[in-house]
């Protein structure tokens, strides 16, 4: 297997002999596919790591077919953080920010008064949406205070972030009936010793085995993380037929076309006033000039 097949990739592992399971992520090219649609500041870049492994790791729970979105918002002058993702462990996200910031600011400096906001939204059913506020001192922190809060369930989480590459690890008390608490606080000082270099540099295998030697771990296969937007001209069409005709050809007349911008990949997609005219005539939107 190469270097390049080795990184994101998600993989979930249970112990044999305690009721806990656990997931590690290690993400690199997807990470490097968020980073290059901004030119983003480094604390920045930091958090879109983070956020891009913890959604990962939270997408691994979900128990049905549909989305989850991890969205940071505050008063700062980081308005937004977000990360969307699917239980293909498909990726995406982008930040939005105004002046200057610090290389080492904390996330009460970028987001200020700020808070979390997961969303789960299943294909079928109802959407579930939890928040909890941006007051600890870690990303990590404030994920396993929504545990806390949403599913009562001891919950242990680390993550790590450069400017390459992105990483993090999950252990969780399975929902049983037995009270295994002490299981968990054991494994848990376990997983907190490991440290940012071997999740960057080593393969999952042997991440586990330094960090739980002495314990039986069944690991299961990878699952490979990508990173996908959504976007396309068809819905920049839909996006436009939104807006009234009027407008659409006053920017027409001024500017000569309709230009709609992706925040998540950077993708263009250029309407001239053909286009237009198809999309208000309510033709198909696959009919538009590509």
């Amino acid at each position: 297997m190469n270097e390049q097949m080795t990184k994101d990739n998600l993989y979930r592992y249970l112990f044999e002999n305690a009721s806990v399971r656990g997931e590690l992520v290690q993400l690199e090219n997807s990470y490097q596919e968020v980073l290059s649609a901004h030119e983003y500041p480094l604390a920045i870049q930091h958090v879109l790591g983070e956020l891009m492994a913890s959604t990962a790791l939270l997408t691994a729970t979900l128990k049905f077919s549909g989305d989850i979105s991890i969205q940071l918002q505050g008063d700062g002058p980081v308005s937004l953080a977000v990360i969307n993702g699917n239980n293909l462990q498909q990726l995406r996200g982008v930040s939005r920010w105004d002046g200057e910031i610090s290389d080492d600011a904390s996330l009460t400096q970028m987001f200020g008064k700020g808070y979390m906001v997961i969303t789960l939204t299943p294909d079928d059913g109802e959407r579930y949406q939890g928040v909890v506020a941006l007051d600890k001192d870690t990303l990590a922190e404030c994920l396993e205070d929504y545990f806390a809060q949403s599913e009562q369930l001891p919950t242990k989480i680390k993550l790590f972030a450069d400017t390459k590459q992105a990483a993090g690890m999950f252990l969780q008390v399975l929902p049983t009936d037995g009270n295994h608490n002490q299981e968990f606080e054991h494994l848990s000082v376990l997983t907190a010793t490991v440290k940012q270099e071997e999740l960057f540099t080593l393969p999952a295998e042997e991440v586990l085995h330094r960090l739980y030697h002495e314990e039986e771990v069944r690991l299961f296969d990878p699952v490979s993380i990508s990173f996908k937007c959504t976007c396309s001209k068809e819905r920049s069409a839909q996006a436009i037929r939104t807006v009234s005709k009027e407008e659409v050809d006053s920017i027409l007349a001024e500017q000569g076309k309709v230009e709609m911008g992706c925040e998540y990949c950077n993708s263009k997609y250029i309407f001239d006033a053909i286009d237009v005219e198809a999309i208000f005539a309510n033709a198909p939107t696959s009919d538009v000039t590509q």
